[in-house]
């Protein structure tokens, strides 16, 4: 018999961290997380040592894991964790933060995502990815993320008549968001006619429908309001948090993600209904991802997300702000921060730190994760709704 959830009452989520991204680097991972932690110590005044916690998330870490790093960077943490959930990592970190911390198993808790990106080394990590999906698919001609996200499309705009014009108009709002954001990879503006007369990819993708590679890392500390309110820190508290993973199996290809399977316990958690939410931060590693987003997390009905895309504008100052930095469609994807990308970019929006780019009057904001490609679907999947400390 399972007992009722606790919730999240007292956990301060505080000072989003952006290592800039670029598009390749010779740097090591290890780098990247480091500099990320001093950025940490360094906003938030609190010293190395009294970071009692970590949480990391990385692909290019390898052979090294989250202990290794603790030697390499001289800390000594009383709590550790290393999460390999990719897209959905950020909200899976802090949901085991913010546990270690009511539970007293660490005071501070400091949550990385961080990846290297040489020349290679996007090419060395698909091909190390996965061993039953790359069994599985490449003998047919398929590898890597590109056909992978083409079979999940077509197959979704065959199921529901979704036509690359409305992918287009997700990638465009993205764009103008990600204008505003000075860590964005991007620095040009997008047009629908730009976006569809770009090269086709693997159709029916084509250019703009898929992310940019590059390096960098995203961060957050984990606390109690407590101490964020003692420490000054402005801070975002966690109203509600959910993950699931392997969802709808028995789905052929993937229509659906596992947000439809517990959001209606996340906005219970939360106390609120989906239309009470300022802006979302949807993982949008293709723009069909997005829109399974807007449905599944009960924006639209099932089949219904085309139309949902043509009734609104997803820009910062939009009847639906969507991706306000950008996304890693126009931010870029530095590996696993990208599951990262949107919690900081929520705690910004939620502790007046996002700039030209803020969401009017933002109380309330849904973060959603969603990592780990197969050949015909994604296995993480994970939400939470943060708001604004009282």
């Amino acid at each position: 018999m399972s007992r009722n959830r606790l919730s999240y009452e007292g956990v301060a989520v505080a000072v989003p961290i952006t290592v800039p991204y670029v598009r390749y680097s010779t740097h090591t991972a290890h780098w990247f997380i480091g500099q990320a932690v001093q950025a940490l110590v360094e906003a938030s005044g609190v010293p190395k040592e009294q970071i009692d916690g970590l949480c990391l998330s990385s692909f290019s870490l390898a052979p090294d894991t989250a202990v290794g790093v603790t030697q390499h960077l001289g800390m000594s943490p009383r709590w550790l964790d290393h999460v390999p959930t990719g897209g959905a990592s950020g909200v899976m970190c802090l949901r085991r933060a913010a546990r270690a911390v009511q539970a007293g198993d660490a005071d501070i808790v400091a949550c990385v995502g961080a990846d290297t990106n040489h020349v290679d080394s996007f090419r060395q990590t698909l091909g190390s990815f996965s061993n039953f999906a790359r069994d599985a698919s490449y003998p047919y001609g398929s590898g890597g993320p590109n056909s992978i996200f083409a079979f999940i499309t077509a197959n979704y705009m065959r199921t529901y008549g979704a036509k690359r014009e409305d992918f287009g108009r997700i990638c465009v709002d993205q764009r103008t968001n990600a204008l505003g954001n000075p860590n964005a990879m991007f620095k040009k503006g997008l047009t629908l006619d730009e976006y569809m007369a770009a090269r086709p990819i693997s159709d029916p993708i084509h250019l703009f429908d898929c992310v940019m590679p590059c390096a960098g890392a995203d961060a957050f500390l984990v606390m109690s309001e407590e101490r964020a309110r003692d420490l000054g820190l402005p801070h975002a508290v966690i109203r509600g948090a959910i993950e699931r993973h392997n969802a709808y199996a028995e789905d052929p290809v993937m229509v659906q993600g596992g947000w439809r399977k517990d959001r209606d316990d996340l906005y219970a958690q939360a106390g609120v209904q989906p239309a009470a939410l300022d802006f979302v931060q949807t993982y949008d590693d293709y723009p069909v991802i997005v829109m399974m987003q807007f449905e599944d997390l009960g924006f639209c009905e099932k089949g219904e997300g085309s139309a949902f895309v043509q009734s609104h504008t997803m820009t910062f100052d939009g009847s639906f702000p969507n991706n306000t930095s950008g996304g890693q469609l126009s931010a870029g994807q530095a590996g696993a921060a990208g599951g990262f990308l949107g919690m900081v970019e929520a705690i910004r929006q939620l502790t007046d730190q996002a700039g030209p780019r803020a969401v009017p009057d933002a109380q309330l904001g849904l973060v959603a994760g969603f990592g780990m490609v197969t050949y015909d679907r994604c296995l993480c999947t994970g939400a939470v709704i943060l708001g604004r400390s009282a």
